[in-house]
């Protein structure tokens, strides 16, 4: 695999060797080559340059090349680019609902901008003015308990050394907080909202966990062994392809597709560009679910198919009518 869109110039290169044989040892000469796309006499050339000026390089016992462990670079010097790129990552964690979350990036934010040139901060800093990411946002920092802060991290560390986890999980449907215990597989972020993707020991199966339904959570000392070749990638995939999942055909107008294809939440099997907009086909098995997502779009997104995906969008949005007539 090549390594980029755009050939890398020699210091680039050099620098970007170090943190791939940091972080992925054992590489030959000839798949380094192939990830540069340069020849294996460059990779020579580099390698013996990255030698002469200290970089302590050896030859592993089973084949390719290691970086002996210890050895770190100097600072970072990050581009603009890379500057903005890095920054704009920090200001969307800032839009998230765990205070500590928010507390961390601006943490970082400050750590970054502190090892840029005045130059660079100043054009951030311009940036910064002319970029907004959620002008409607509102932190709901006031309204939350301080109890619940972490939880993200919490879990991802849980996730990371595969520790179990003791919590009090609050269930919309029967308006109920029930107590479980998980092995988290992993997290992923839907839409406005993460969730951890668990082993429920209740129901002796993998199932999601939204954090922001979390009342109590308490990581423990156990160790758990993830399923036998489970891959978060993959089992995302699945669970929108399941065995209850249902085709579902929709129609969007062409000036709202590319908004609502972001939010679609599941693999798309077609779609197709037509006169009259954009139709999508995709499986999912959460059919209420997408009802109400439909809703923001109005008039600019139908039901194709199923029927009953249809009755539940005409509910809906009678529900709304109803809510909002006023008597005669």
């Amino acid at each position: 695999m090549k390594h980029a869109e755009r050939s890398l110039n020699r210091t680039e290169r050099l620098f970007a060797l170090i943190l791939l044989l940091q972080n992925r040892p054992s590489m030959t000469s000839r798949q380094l080559a192939e990830h540069f796309g340069v020849s294996r006499r460059t990779i020579f050339r580099d390698l013996r340059a990255l030698s002469e000026s200290g970089v302590p390089l050896t030859y592993a016992e089973g084949g390719g090349y290691e970086i002996l462990e210890g050895y770190q670079l100097p600072p970072l010097m990050l581009s603009a680019r890379e500057a903005a790129t890095l920054l704009v990552g920090t200001e969307f964690m800032k839009l998230q609902s765990d205070a500590s979350l928010r507390k961390d990036a601006d943490e970082v934010g400050l750590k970054i901008r502190s090892v840029l040139p005045r130059e660079v901060q100043e054009y951030i800093d311009r940036l910064n003015e002319r970029t907004v990411l959620d002008p409607y946002w509102l932190h709901a920092e006031a309204q939350e308990d301080e109890a619940h802060e972490g939880r993200w991290y919490q879990l991802s560390e849980a996730a990371a050394r595969q520790r179990s986890v003791l919590m009090e999980y609050y269930v919309p449907s029967r308006d109920e907080v029930t107590k479980r215990k998980i092995d988290p597989l992993g997290l992923v972020y839907f839409t406005d909202h993460w969730n951890v993707i668990a082993h429920d020991h209740l129901r002796d199966d993998i199932r999601n966990f939204r954090l922001d339904r979390m009342r109590k959570l308490h990581v423990l000392t156990e160790r758990f062994e993830p399923p036998e070749g489970f891959d978060l990638s993959t089992h995302l995939q699945q669970q929108g392809e399941g065995q209850q999942a249902e085709e579902i055909q929709l129609w969007f107008d062409a000036q709202v597709y590319a908004s609502a294809r972001r939010g679609i939440p599941a693999t798309i099997d077609h779609e197709e560009e037509a006169a009259d907009g954009v139709h999508v086909v995709f499986r999912f098995e959460n059919l209420p679910y997408v009802a109400r997502w439909l809703l923001r779009f109005g008039s600019q997104a139908r039901v194709e198919s199923p029927e009953k995906l249809q009755e539940m969008v005409k509910e809906e949005a009678s529900q709304l009518i109803d809510m909002y007539a006023v008597e005669k």
